[in-house]
């Protein structure tokens, strides 16, 4: 199979393995053989969009379960980020995040995944807006050039 970074994976062949830190504890891709997998990505915890697409999945998470499906979540974010989004979905919205999200902060299963666009592989570090030079990609805000 050729060089996963680059490219999407492509219909049949094998989806990439992964082997990655969850807010469910340590998570791989063969830990779902025999079972559908819906693995989704989000830009970033606690944006609006990011958070009603998590709690529509959580709702509908027991009828995934029905059809032999599990749900998988992963962002750019940390594990801690998760951990209080999670928290704050709970307190705020009185959903319960029930599937694990993966801490991907190396982009290394959204790489293999073809998640992240080839031009945002690129970009500086994503910092604090504080000008006007300031441009939002994938919810953060980064510095342009």
């Amino acid at each position: 199979m050729e060089n996963m970074t680059n490219a999407m994976p492509r219909i049949n062949e094998p989806a990439p393995a992964f082997e990655a830190r969850t807010t469910h504890g340590v998570k791989k891709l063969e830990d779902y053989k025999g079972k559908w997998l819906v693995l989704f990505s989000h830009p970033a915890d606690f944006t609006p969009v990011c958070t009603t697409e998590f709690m529509a999945f959580a709702k509908r998470q027991s009828e995934f379960a029905a059809l032999n499906c599990d749900l998988l979540g992963l962002s750019i974010d940390s594990y801690y980020s998760h951990v209080a989004w999670v928290r704050n979905i709970k307190e705020k919205f009185g959903v319960e995040i029930g599937f694990p999200i993966i801490e991907d902060l190396s982009m290394k299963v959204a790489n293999a995944y073809g998640m992240i666009h080839p031009v945002q592989r690129i970009l500086p570090p994503c910092v604090p807006p504080s000008s006007s030079t300031r441009t939002a990609l994938c919810g953060r805000w980064c510095t342009t050039r």
